[in-house]
């Protein structure tokens, strides 16, 4: 795929326009990544620990000898 030389001002446009909507999409999911993170942490912290309580109550696991 070669380079257009002289670009229209609508191909300009048009390009500049689809640039500027996957700047938006990605700044969004970047977003909504950022904000969701300390849910899924605290999600992950919990499930750790009931896995951790239920692993000490059925094997010992964790109990000091």
């Amino acid at each position: 795929m070669g380079w257009c030389s002289p670009s229209g001002p609508r191909q300009v446009a048009a390009t500049a326009c689809v640039f500027i909507a996957g700047a938006a999409l990605f700044a969004t999911g970047a977003h909504l990544s950022y904000v969701n993170v300390e849910p899924q942490r605290a999600r992950t912290i919990a499930r750790d620990n009931l896995l951790r309580e239920h692993l000490r109550k059925k094997y010992g696991y964790g109990e000091k000898k």
